[in-house]
């Protein structure tokens, strides 16, 4: 059976071939799609999605695998194609559910936020995934491993809900009709993602609207009332391991602060945005304004081209780790994915215009460089010219960012400023 690290790997050639055709269309028709930081932000949220995920398959492939063999009714052909079909309306219908629970649940809000918290809508939004999702996720799916769906199954069906969802992701397809009122469209999906008050918490569903029809959480978009995007309590950074925290650590803050227990249990499972009375009195929020300011520090042109090279470099490092990812040690793994994602957070703050992001660069880059002559290699790769390689594309890494400090860090253009 195909990995799905495998498939995301192949895959991404090809969203990264859409994403030019959708900068392309929109340059064509006079509009902005892209944000350089936003849509770089989003695509290493996806990237620690995927490196988490491998370590979090014992629960969301492992456990169904376990209940599959041990506890299952049925034993269910694989080969058989209705067993596919029934397979995948039923994964949509529990995906429905995992997702309205996602915005009414906020434990598990807490892990979906991080797709909501562009002020962008394009196809990179697609990429913006949780990395803390498979924690609870994976009770949402087990209905199918008590039925008896094959695990081969069960992550085939699981792989063609999340790629179908991608196209979705775009302000440049318009209504499509009929398509609409049937299967989630770009329409449909960006009322999803809007904070607007006729839209919020509405479209949960995967590859069918028909659920959200269904079930009453169906809104149509508005072509006078345009969608309005990102979330209720805007993140404002582009640091990924902040973005995968932001809500637990306010939930948890809040919990703290509360007199009662029963309130320091329940905040958890309340609706997003739920305090404690007494916690909302001595700790007041700022009201939610629809019209906030876009985040989006200015950088020169020399900083945002250094920033999209290194990203670059960090996409191959993580290809390289998807395809070590079946057959290399635990330890390796661990160490390979905090170099991966505490170099994203670098460049995080290198996006924000830290004052401290250049120094932070200036030794990340310095240390990727030393390593493979220092350990004799790059991870799993002791002896070979992959080691050399990095070990040189870093060191030119370090010069160039010595003459990007030298050129300064002037803005080459100022904040968007309206609606996100």
């Amino acid at each position: 059976m195909i990995s799905a690290e495998t498939v995301i790997t192949f895959a991404t050639p090809v969203f990264f071939a859409l994403i030019g055709v959708e900068l392309l269309v929109a340059k064509l028709r006079g509009r902005r799609a892209y944000r350089g930081n936003d849509a770089v932000t989003s695509i290493g949220l996806g990237v620690i999605s995927q490196l988490a995920g491998v370590f979090l398959k014992v629960l969301t492939v492992g456990v169904y695998a376990w209940c599959v063999e041990r506890v299952a009714l049925f034993a269910l052909p694989a080969d058989a194609w209705w067993v596919w079909v029934s397979g995948l309306l039923l994964y949509d219908f529990l995906y429905y559910w995992l997702h309205r629970m996602g915005h009414e649940v906020n434990i598990l809000w807490a892990a979906h936020v991080v797709h909501h918290q562009s002020e962008d809508y394009n196809l990179s939004t697609a990429l913006r995934q949780t990395a803390t999702g498979g924690l609870l996720g994976w009770l949402f799916y087990l209905p199918m491993a008590l039925i008896g769906y094959p695990v081969s199954v069960f992550v085939a069906i699981a792989l063609i809900d999340l790629l179908y969802q991608f196209w979705v992701h775009t302000e440049q397809v318009g209504k499509l009709g009929w398509f609409d009122r049937v299967f989630c469209s770009p329409s449909n999906h960006r009322a999803h993602h809007a904070v607007n008050d006729r839209y919020l918490d509405h479209n949960y569903g995967g590859i069918l609207i028909l659920w959200d029809r269904l079930f009453g959480t169906f809104v149509e978009e508005d072509e006078v009332d345009r969608p309005v995007y990102g979330t209720r309590a805007p993140l404002r950074s582009f640091n990924p391991l902040w973005a995968n925290l932001e809500v637990y650590w306010a939930t948890w803050q809040d919990a703290r602060r509360a007199t009662r227990w029963r309130d320091r249990l329940q905040i958890w499972f309340r609706p997003p945005g739920w305090r404690p009375a007494d916690v909302a009195a001595r700790y007041p929020k700022q009201a939610f304004d629809i019209g906030r300011e876009r985040f989006d520090p200015p950088l020169s042109r020399a900083r945002t081209a250094y920033g999209l090279v290194q990203f670059a470099l960090l996409l191959g490092m993580t290809t390289h780790f998807l395809g070590l990812a079946a057959q290399a040690g635990l330890g390796l793994l661990v160490g390979y994915a905090l170099v991966i994602a505490l170099s994203l957070t670098v460049l995080g703050a290198w996006w924000e215009g830290r004052p401290a992001a250049m120094w932070l660069e200036g030794l990340r880059v310095l240390a990727l460089a030393l390593a493979p002559p220092l350990v004799g290699g790059w991870f799993a790769l002791p002896g070979t010219p992959v080691g050399v390689v990095f070990a040189a594309v870093f060191g030119l890494s370090a010069v160039a960012l010595a003459w990007v400090s030298r050129t300064g860090g002037d803005a080459s253009h100022k904040p968007v400023v309206g609606p996100a």
